[in-house]
């Protein structure tokens, strides 16, 4: 087959592994094809809960016609013992003639040994295919596995001139329904929701994806150094609907840390940075350390100043309404910090377009 079949069927791959994302963490979302004499014979991508993995599910469906056929996975099979048996094994007991990949598994209980393992038994492998969409793909698994923290996607929904709320706190909706049905599409792409403890308390949120379906809710993380959050409200009462940690500080109070862990939150404690705030890059290490690969925070304006302040925004999604709300309303980010242009922080646009009556645009960190 030619380089042109090669990046096609893997691009075919990583489409498929996107399916997984925001349900298979901590593992990694991975698609798998498997082809024969040109044509497509089994498709997998990493089952809900990260388990089975893509290439058995491909093979199965492939049964026999796997035979001397090439697979085409988005990153390097696992070759160790866990839940499962090593995906590797099972490709070599499938009988395959070829391995194409993407990517090398950082992982330290894989690292290489996948590839090795394959070309040991005499199978060809093929790696860096399609590798620069492999690593947008697999950004948040790289960046746990490298840097030990998830990545983090701000989202940030505005008026025209950059304000959240009106002088009073008003804010729904700035924005129409069509931007908010995709606000619930990605959420369900994350691992986590996000949002501080100044938007718990103002807005009572209930931080889950509603009314597209999904086979599992993202985790809930409410940043509230003193866990002064009411026990009211929709988070308190949907504590079984879906997983909700609270990041909080040293000194969060014993017995609010008790009552919130008697309702059945999770309990993460975060040392606190300058100012008396939870320290960012401990923040994000510690959901790292908990498994989550990607987050998605929704504000508000401080935790979102403090992540683009300090470098731990990969994404950011904006929504802006054609709406103006003046100098007096709420601002969409906290103070910065910045004296200088040449330190302000810069993304790069990948993306932008109409979603009803607003405009969404998608920045990347460079």
């Amino acid at each position: 087959m030619s380089g042109t079949d090669h990046a096609r069927f893997m691009a075919l791959a990583l489409s498929l592994g996107a399916r997984g994302l925001g349900r298979v963490w901590p593992n990694p979302a991975v698609g798998c094809v498997i082809v024969k004499d040109g044509r497509i014979v089994g498709r997998g991508w990493t089952a809900p809960g990260g388990r089975p993995h893509a290439e058995p599910i491909a093979l199965a469906q492939a049964g026999a016609a796997a035979r001397g056929a090439t697979a085409y996975v988005s990153l390097e099979p696992c070759s160790h013992h866990g839940q499962t048996p090593p995906c590797c094994e099972a490709l070599i007991a499938a009988g395959v003639a070829r391995v194409v990949t993407a990517l090398e598994d950082p992982d330290p209980r894989v690292a290489g040994r996948g590839h090795a393992m394959l070309r040991a038994a005499g199978i060809e492998v093929m790696t860096g295919i399609q590798a620069d969409a492999a690593r947008r793909a697999h950004r948040g698994f790289l960046l746990n596995r490298q840097a030990g923290r998830p990545m983090v996607t701000l989202k940030l929904a505005s008026s025209f001139d950059g304000r959240i709320a009106t002088a009073t706190g008003e804010s729904q909706w700035i924005t129409g329904p069509e931007a908010r049905r995709l606000v619930h599409m990605q959420r369900a792409r994350h691992d986590a929701v996000m949002v501080g403890g100044g938007t718990a308390r103002a807005d009572d949120p209930q931080l889950t994806v509603r009314g597209i379906g999904v086979p599992r809710q993202p985790v809930r993380v409410i940043v509230a150094r003193r866990l002064d959050l009411p026990t009211t409200g929709q988070l308190a009462a949907s504590v079984d609907a879906a997983p909700l940690w609270l990041c909080h500080g040293p000194d969060a109070p014993a017995a609010r840390v008790a009552d919130w862990t008697a309702r059945g939150a999770r309990l993460v404690e975060v040392a606190a940075g300058p100012g008396g705030h939870l320290d960012p890059a401990a923040l994000m290490a510690a959901l790292g350390r908990s498994g989550l690969t990607r987050v998605f925070c929704e504000g508000g304006g401080t935790l979102a100043a403090s992540l683009l302040a300090t470098g731990l925004v990969d994404e950011l999604v904006g929504f802006t309404a054609g709406i103006a709300l003046g100098a007096e309303g709420r601002p969409a980010l906290g103070a910065l910090g910045i004296e200088h242009l040449a330190e302000v922080p810069r993304l790069q646009l990948v993306e932008t377009c109409a979603i009803g009556g607003d405009v969404m645009h998608r920045w990347e960190r460079i």
